[in-house]
């Protein structure tokens, strides 16, 4: 099979399709012929030689993909070769081929195209883990969801909203805070002209968000302590803006507040299925209802995975940009 390989790391000329050795189905595993992949900012940091697949994972990138069940492992039911599926990846997307713990593999969902059901696993799993099982967003809370107009922000909208949450984002520029709105987005906060703890508060009568779902680690942390609520918990999930920064104890001990930190990628296999099935439980639902849909900027073809790192890294998109084989 071809995939996309990774000899050095550096810029996305590093990212060469190549022939490679098809993967193996092992104990509990299924192969999948991969229609599509999806690009993530973790992609980008292993191109970049900055995080590399846990032990034991494929060493070509990719997170996500959907496509069909070529083949079952020893010890998998309930699944049947030719069944369209996606699936959380912790590496390997990026192929043509991809052995996947059947934990893991989720359905196409109802309405959706399978080369669109690409753009789902990683932010639905980080979404719901993230502001659902661990902050418990409730209906009539507020969260604030930061880079609103990325695939993580897209599905953090639309499922905040499906449990009636009120949304407030940031995002940069009106063209992707318009695109917020139209998928529910209450409040919009441009961080390039806006301080989100002024606007936020001013736009919930000095309260604050109940939630915040944070992609940028350090350079945001004072800031969103700030614009929590009293009982609010902050979910951080990227460091974008880096890895360390003071925290004021008393602020948090007023507020009565917490903050978590996760990331998803090197999670036991319980813990990812756990996951996947409380997404399939209640996520899959409201994507077959079309109250949530993935939200999909461009696909590439596959050997073109260099251009589309390009364009996540110029954040010009809205949404996911996948692969196509």
């Amino acid at each position: 099979m071809h995939a996309i390989t990774i000899e050095e790391p550096g810029g996305p000329e590093a990212l060469v399709w190549a022939e490679v050795p098809d993967p193996v189905a092992g104990e509990g595993e299924v192969l999948v012929d991969v229609a599509a992949s999806a690009v993530n900012r973790a992609d980008i940091l292993q191109r970049q030689g900055f995080y590399d697949p846990p032990p034991g994972a494929s060493r070509h990138p990719g997170l996500e993909c959907s496509g069909r069940i070529a083949a079952l492992g020893p010890g998998v039911s309930g699944w049947a070769v030719g069944d369209e599926v996606c699936a959380l990846l912790a590496g390997g997307g990026y192929a043509e081929r991809v052995a996947v713990p059947a934990g893991q593999l989720l359905p196409v969902p109802a309405g959706v195209d399978l080369v669109a059901a690409a753009a789902l696993p990683e932010v639905a799993c980080t979404v719901w883990s993230n502001v659902f099982m661990v902050a418990h967003l409730r209906p009539g809370e507020t969260v604030l969801v930061h880079g609103g107009s990325s695939g993580i922000g897209t599905m953090a909208i639309q499922l905040a909203k499906a449990v009636g949450a009120t949304v407030a984002v940031t995002a940069g520029g009106p063209e992707k805070l318009a695109r917020c709105r139209e998928l529910g987005a209450d409040i919009l906060i441009d961080y390039r002209e806006q301080d989100f703890v002024t606007e936020l508060r001013a736009a919930t009568d000095g309260a604050g968000a109940d939630v915040i779902l944070d992609i940028m680690g350090a350079k945001y942390l004072a800031r969103n302590l700030d614009a929590l609520a009293v009982n609010g918990r902050l979910a951080v999930i990227g460091l974008q803006g880096g890895v360390k920064a003071e925290l004021n104890l008393g602020a948090l001990l007023a507020k009565r507040a917490a903050i978590t930190a996760t990331s998803l990628r090197a999670r036991p296999l319980e813990e990812k299925a756990a996951i996947v099935a409380a997404v399939r439980e209640h996520v899959w639902p409201l994507v077959a209802a079309g109250r949530v849909r993935p939200v999909v900027h461009a696909a590439f073809p596959m050997r073109e995975a260099a251009e589309a790192h390009r364009t996540m890294e110029s954040s010009t998109h809205v949404g996911k940009l996948l692969l196509t084989t």
